[in-house]
């Protein structure tokens, strides 16, 4: 199979489990023999733009016609059996599916978020659930400035949403949600339910499992409100002053809490820092731990460090809502804390590091739960499944005459 990725990459700077998604599907894909090219563009590459040029990035959000022009001529040479898009904010824009279009191409979209329904994509606001632009005009979030805080920024990602809603709904023939969970959101938030697959993400073996009882809990993850770091540290000053559960917690990661993060650690003997670790070094980090903790406040769409912590064979405390719910099952592969709840989250760390040979029964469990749902075999298996499936259904329009570029879909700019 030909398969042309597409991805916009988020700035390196921060750890991105979507950067790490793609980069493991493409792996997989060639390693079973599969031919698979890259179009992208990179955020880091915005910094060395001109002033008037990262002035034009907003106005690129919700359409950027020279992609569109550079895709087409692309797909229109290579000729790939599908087009698989990923994030398209801020320099690609859904002018990617009018060039699928334009050369006759069928598109998948892997929805790593909410941005759908959502324009930042979490489905949260102040630190709390928010739902208010579901199934509505996305005006409430430039009210309050959902993105980043600002009004200005929220607008293009708003003004996206709006105008290319029918082009998204229309010009993907399938859309693979990273989970159950978030495939129920957009169902009734309105997309159309035929087209929406569950294909979680696969996660590669680890070359480290635990072997021991562990040496320290973990937090790995974005240092961010929504990832619930500020819930982390009451729930971990909580246990502290109780006496501790008999080891540190490691905090690894970056993000807009950080120097917090760092304040909060300074001096103390049973918090780690240790900043951003790179792949080889959180997988031993995970393989030491007594258990991953992962406390999102936001209704989490998958889970990437849940199932690196299963493949490990490592249980997990994490919130119990969105993905997390499907991917943990209470009491045998971990925990689930009500969410946002620090003494909930209190009660399963405690249980979670007090019961040696419960916790690892659940570490086995996990291993095993992996293996069944989220190694590359399966992720392989069902991933080249529904490339199939888009090309059947391309190909069936195509034999109807009623192809969704010649309603004018894929051409109205």
């Amino acid at each position: 199979m030909h398969v042309l990725v597409v991805h916009n990459r988020y700035a390196s700077a921060q750890p991105s489990g979507e950067n790490k998604v793609v980069d493991q599907e493409v792996a997989l894909l060639r390693a079973a023999g599969h031919r698979v090219e890259v179009f992208e563009r990179r955020s880091d590459d915005i910094a060395a733009r001109s002033l008037p040029g990262k002035a034009a990035v907003p106005l690129l959000v919700p359409w950027n016609p020279a992609v569109r022009a550079e895709l087409a001529a692309r797909l229109r040479t290579e000729r790939p059996d599908v087009v698989h898009v990923h994030n398209v904010f801020p320099l690609l824009s859904p002018a990617v599916l009018a060039a699928c279009a334009d050369a006759g191409v069928p598109a998948v979209a892997t929805l790593h978020n909410y941005t759908q329904v959502c324009p930042p994509g979490t489905l949260q606001r102040d630190g709390r659930p928010c739902t208010e632009c579901v199934g509505a005009t996305p005006l409430p979030a430039v009210r309050h400035g959902c993105y980043r805080g600002s009004r200005l920024a929220t607008v293009p990602l708003a003004v996206s949403l709006s105008v290319n809603r029918r082009r998204w709904w229309s010009g993907v023939e399938r859309f693979f949600c990273i989970s159950a969970a978030q495939r129920d959101v957009l169902v009734r938030a309105g997309m159309p339910a035929e087209r929406l697959a569950v294909k979680h993400n696969f996660v590669p073996d680890p070359d480290a499992r635990r072997s021991g009882a562990g040496g320290h809990l973990l937090y790995l993850g974005r240092l961010a409100e929504a990832k619930g770091v500020r819930l982390l540290m009451a729930a971990w000053d909580e246990i502290a002053a109780s006496g501790g559960v008999g080891v540190p917690l490691v905090v690894a990661g970056t993000g807009p809490l950080e120097r917090e993060v760092t304040a909060w650690a300074a001096g103390r003997d049973d918090v780690r820092y240790v900043g951003l670790y790179d792949t080889a070094q959180c997988r031993q980090a995970v393989a030491r731990s007594v258990a991953v903790v992962a406390p999102s406040t936001w209704l989490e769409a998958f889970g990437l460090v849940v199932v690196e912590a299963m493949a490990a064979g490592v249980p997990v405390v994490a919130a119990g809502h969105g993905a997390f719910v499907e991917l943990v099952e209470d009491g045998v592969t971990g925990l689930l804390h009500r969410p946002g709840e620090s003494a909930s989250l209190v009660s399963c760390i405690r249980r979670i590091a007090a019961e040696p040979a419960r916790n690892r029964e659940m570490g086995q469990a996990a291993r095993r739960r992996y293996e069944q749902g989220f190694s590359p075999a399966v992720g392989l298996e069902r991933l080249v499944d529904e490339y199939r499936t888009a090309i059947a259904g391309r190909s069936a329009l195509a034999r109807g005459g009623d192809t969704r570029a010649s309603r004018g879909d894929g051409d109205s700019r």
